[in-house]
């Protein structure tokens, strides 16, 4: 690939073609170590993995919940730096390492370090993206502006409870693919999804011709196998953090876990077409998505 191309813009067009949903997977960077991550790099890639969202270490990460906060806490331990992230990922590209990559952070790292030295610094290094989900599009225009004139794709957030103007604005300044929030509150593994999910996927298809994956709360490959029958794909990320902390330093238990999402995810129909926005001929805008594993909406407090 050339040294120029998005990795993440060239995986989106390639689902687009061959009719793949994609899963996207989380991890910390530096939980329980430097050296499980970058097994898991590897690993993830080979088991089927199409975006790996590789997630800075930070003190307030406050849309993670309980499972992400104490692996946060555990790799600050490690000393986890911007430019230590860069030469992960760095040395994971000399070694083979193919899936799109993206920056997982909070803004203030970001500022402390330098947005433009920021950008450049991990676009050179192998990233493709980032997510930043305390940082909406519009209070930092100049941040946003940076990432995007690096080659980097920024992928916004949208909640459920957002109305439809926000869901336009959000949808139109997120490139790639957008990231559905599936329920109110923070990350975290859950049984059911929220009552409404399907209705708000029709609603947000109406504003963007990017693919729609869905996260917060995918816990289990039944439940992901669910989700991208009305999305595009998946975000896993609890799940993930559970199996690494289990493993105490392997990877061969999450990696056969990334398999068994990956055949959930890919046994599913194909992306919808990119012109299928707001159509009467849409299937999922005429309403014909299966019945999803729900739940009645509980109190977002945690």
């Amino acid at each position: 690939m050339p040294s120029n191309s998005n990795r993440l813009t060239q995986k989106i067009r390639q689902a687009r073609r061959e009719g793949r949903k994609l899963l996207c997977a989380y991890i910390t960077l530096g939980f329980p170590n430097l050296s499980t991550t970058e097994k898991l790099l590897a690993g993830l890639d080979r088991a089927g993995v199409d975006i790996l969202e590789l997630g800075f270490p930070f003190s307030d990460p406050l849309a993670d919940g309980p499972t992400i906060q104490a692996a946060s806490e555990r790799a600050l331990k490690h000393s986890i730096t911007i430019d230590i992230a860069r030469s992960i990922v760095a040395k994971a590209r000399k070694r083979g390492v193919a899936m799109p990559i993206i920056f997982f952070s909070y803004v203030n790292p970001i500022l402390q370090y330098g947005p433009k030295r920021f950008a450049k610094g991990i676009r050179r290094d192998g990233f493709d993206g980032v997510i930043i989900p305390d940082l909406p599009p519009d209070e930092d225009p100049a941040l946003v502006d940076a990432i995007q004139r690096a080659g980097l794709s920024f992928v916004n957030l949208v909640a459920p409870t957002s109305s439809n103007e926000r869901m336009k604005f959000l949808a139109r300044k997120s490139k790639d693919f957008i990231y559905y929030v599936s329920r109110r509150g923070v990350t975290g593994e859950r049984k059911q999804f929220e009552q409404g999910m399907d209705r708000n996927i029709r609603r947000l298809r109406k504003f963007s011709r990017n693919p729609i994956l869905i996260g917060f709360g995918v816990s289990s490959p039944e439940q992901a196998k669910s989700a991208s029958r009305v999305g595009d794909g998946v975000v896993v990320g609890s799940a993930f953090i559970s199996a690494i902390r289990q493993a105490k330093g392997g990877t061969a238990s999450v990696v056969k876990l990334a398999q068994k999402f990956s055949r959930a995810v890919h046994g599913r129909a194909s992306l919808r077409a990119p012109d299928c926005v707001g159509r009467a001929s849409c299937p999922a805008i005429r309403g014909e998505t299966p019945r999803l594993l729900v739940a009645p909406v509980a109190n977002s407090s945690q």
